[in-house]
């Protein structure tokens, strides 16, 4: 199998190398399978002052990294506290690493809980990145932003007294890749800031975005689609091959949302259904589910693993079909885990951010018992810091990485989203 990176949702530990795709590790990163809790059901009534206490706190915590920088430059956030729910992880790659697609999310969380300067502060750092930077990083360095794009992410090492620069010395350096989920999650909350305010600068940054996609990321062949946008690995960045449905997903919502507001320079309504074709062609009936996204040829169906993000975001796009709820069925089936969902079928942990996503989706569909038990559960993973931990486990599987116990600002910013029941790929007005 080709080396692939089938969800743009993946910031768990970038100092570890394990994202190769190939299918031999992946084999190994299975856990053994846990026996799924169900989270019982509770009235809405009695929910609804929680819920609105988890976007509160969660909306207050995005909002006070923001306000701690000094001055008004725009910000990146740093994705990961340390385990203590306090202050920079330990480790080096972690330590100042902003993922562009949590600050994407926490411009969207900051935006539905009403919070806007915080939102315009992190959205003009991101807007910097696509119009500045040759094609946008999946990581940049945390921090004010004071030039024309924000730094590459790197870290001084203890040991030889030395500057690692994440993009030329990292030889782990997915965080130097470009993928298309990230690209497109960013262009989503500068069209969310073009949706609050009416500024051009939000939309055409956005559009932008989504003229590297159409340049870089085309595929007419095969199953069509879009690929997966550049890989950096071992410090030789090149075109991915694979395609992710989740990508797609993403990529769908984008171009509609720029056909929706009839922005310049592009068939976005095409293209939206070019991506949005080859998601449905990654239903199978048969088992009621969506494959991940395909093999490095770009057309085989990937069977393994089932990946939650997939089946949860499909629900959320514009007149899904019905069909396809089933997928969240099959969610019940292969990733309940104990207090929610797991990110894949080994189904080793509840990942927090992913259950936040589940509580979304039930909301969306109309089953809003089911979101309400999950908000309880979610409220549990409040770190000290006031960020969300990734997991409560010690360690879960993602896809050819893993997520740790660490706060972590995806999943506090998909707490927000949810619990304001706020749709990320629809304007909120």
């Amino acid at each position: 199998m080709a080396k692939w990176n089938g969800s743009s949702t993946i910031s768990p530990i970038a100092a570890i190398p394990v994202k190769t795709g190939m299918a031999a590790l992946f084999a190994c990163l299975l856990l053994t399978v846990s026996a799924a809790t169900p989270v019982r059901a509770t009235t809405t009534t009695t929910a609804a002052p929680r819920i609105a206490a988890l976007a509160r706190t969660g909306c207050d915590a995005i909002a006070a990294r923001v306000d701690a920088l000094p001055g008004n430059s725009p910000v990146l956030l740093r994705s990961y506290d340390s385990r203590r729910g306090h202050g920079a992880p330990d480790l080096p790659p972690l330590h100042s690493a902003a993922f562009t697609y949590d600050n994407a999310l926490a411009v969207i969380a900051l935006l539905a809980c009403g919070r806007r300067p915080q939102a315009e502060l992190i959205g003009e750092a991101l807007r910097r990145a696509a119009m500045h930077d040759t094609r946008l990083r999946d990581v940049y360095r945390a921090g004010a932003v004071e030039g024309d794009e924000p730094l590459p992410n790197g870290w001084r090492d203890g040991r030889s007294k030395h500057w690692v620069d994440a993009a030329h010395e990292y030889s782990g350096a997915y965080q130097d890749g470009t993928s298309c989920g990230n690209v497109a999650w960013t262009a989503l909350a500068l069209l969310a800031l073009h949706d609050a305010t009416g500024e051009r600068r939000w939309r055409d940054a956005a559009v932008h975005l989504a003229d590297w996609v159409v340049a870089n990321a085309s595929d007419a062949h095969d199953a069509a689609g879009f690929r997966g946008g550049v890989e950096s690995y071992l410090l030789v960045p090149r075109n991915a091959a694979w395609k992710s449905t989740e990508h797609n997903i993403d990529l769908a919502a984008m171009f509609a949302w720029l056909a929706r507001i009839s922005a310049p320079d592009g068939d976005w309504s095409a293209q939206a259904r070019r991506a949005r074709d080859f998601v449905a062609q990654q239903w199978d009936a048969a088992s009621g589910h969506f494959w991940t996204g395909t093999e490095g040829d770009g057309a085989t169906p990937l069977r393994s693993p089932s990946a939650l993000d997939v089946q949860l975001w499909a629900q959320l796009l514009p007149d899904a079909p019905k069909a396809w709820r089933r997928a969240l069925d099959w969610v019940e089936r292969t990733h309940a885990a104990k207090g929610g969902y797991a990110f894949t079928d080994a189904r080793d942990g509840m990942w927090t951010e992913g259950t936040a996503q589940a509580a979304l989706a039930w909301r969306w569909v109309g089953d809003k018992h089911k979101a309400d038990a999950l908000f309880a559960s979610i409220a549990q993973q409040t770190s000290p810091g006031g960020f969300l931990y990734a997991t409560p486990e010690p360690r879960i599987v993602a896809l050819y990485a893993w997520y740790y116990h660490r706060p972590c600002l995806a999943a506090t910013a998909w707490a927000v989203i949810a619990a304001s029941n706020r749709n990320p790929y629809l304007p909120k007005s």
